[in-house]
């Protein structure tokens, strides 16, 4: 890795020395790649693959998606988060509350005693509204089995709840976000953070609210929570206004814990439409094994929305306390 920074650093100074200063928009920037190193181009995922959300087991990705065609939960795995093989139905069944055909946004927690959780979002039979469910599985691509009677989280009075986002904290405490569905109502959605069980299944005490829609870029929403931990500091990435236009973007808040309080930041969003990627967002984050930070998220093509939700993979940097989206990118770029 520093050798592929050094060489990056004699690139680029050699073409500052040999080109006269010009102005321009460094939208779409990414690190220019050095002479015979391993690129790659956005998207990386040209099927449908919405709201993904990615972890890495002993080197290897997985990643999730929302329902398609050929199953209730999409999966891919990768060694270096652009060469994608297609994996099986992770949730072959719903849960006995659940109606089938809308199982949307799954996140997957690894406990430490192997096992993992998924969460997911579906219609709940008996609630008239979305909810988030469990379900558990000895491999990270299932099968997952929901063996509960109920779902996890409902509030029916706000609206539903929707996109559960699992997080550790490091000192092995877990808690669970997610977006009410006020929008569906016609009310306020909330990024919610409570507490969970040891085991994943539970929720312990009381529900916290993090953002609301307060800022002209939101739109009617925000939604898609991710939380992340970056040098002792959290950071609370969601995505806000309609899914299926050109307005949807990724902003974040800082955080003082994972129950907050939260506040938005100045500069977002800090990944919108650009390039071909129209409507960029439902972001995961993960950390490869260099120890850099990647944003993987879905974007509807440029002139096709309503298309395909492709995956699309860019850098994340840390300058100053605050993270950078290299991206949209869509000229080609180091591989992780």
């Amino acid at each position: 890795m520093i050798r592929r920074r050094l060489a990056l650093l004699l690139v680029a100074l050699a073409a500052l020395l040999a080109l006269p200063a010009c102005g321009g928009s460094d939208e779409g920037a990414a690190d220019e790649p050095a002479a015979n190193e391993p690129t790659f181009e956005n998207p990386v995922e040209m099927d449908n693959f919405p709201d993904p959300h990615v972890i890495e087991v002993k080197g290897t990705y997985y990643a999730y998606a929302t329902n398609d065609d050929d199953g209730n939960v999409q999966t891919l795995k990768s060694t270096d988060l652009v060469t994608w093989a297609k994996g099986p139905d992770a949730l072959r069944a719903l849960g006995k509350w659940a109606y089938v055909g809308k199982t949307w946004a799954p996140e997957v927690l690894a406990l430490n005693d192997g096992k993992y959780v998924l969460y997911y979002t579906a219609n709940g039979a008996d609630y008239g509204v979305q909810c988030i469910g469990t379900a558990v599985a000895k491999a990270p691509q299932g099968p997952f089995v929901d063996r509960s009677k109920k779902p996890l989280v409902c509030q029916q009075e706000q609206g539903g709840a929707i996109d559960a986002h699992p997080f550790r904290d490091d000192d092995g405490s877990l808690y669970l976000l997610w977006k009410n569905d006020g929008n569906a109502i016609g009310r306020d959605t909330f990024i919610y953070s409570q507490r969970l069980s040891g085991d994943g299944l539970k929720l312990v005490g009381k529900p916290a609210r993090l953002v609301k829609q307060d800022a002209a870029w939101e739109g009617p929403l925000v939604e898609a929570p991710t939380l992340w931990k970056e040098d002792g500091d959290y950071y609370l990435f969601f995505s806000a206004n309609v899914f299926d236009s050109d307005q949807y973007a990724v902003g974040y808040a800082t955080c003082r814990g994972p129950m907050g309080p939260c506040k938005d930041a100045e500069e977002n969003p800090i990944l919108k439409s650009a390039c071909d990627a129209s409507g960029p967002g439902h972001q995961t984050v993960v950390r490869d094994d260099d120890g850099e930070t990647w944003i993987v998220y879905h974007a509807w093509p440029a002139d096709a929305v309503l298309e395909a939700r492709m995956l699309w993979v860019d850098r994340l940097v840390w300058e100053d306390g605050k993270p950078d989206v290299e991206g949209p990118t869509c000229k080609a770029q180091p591989v992780p």
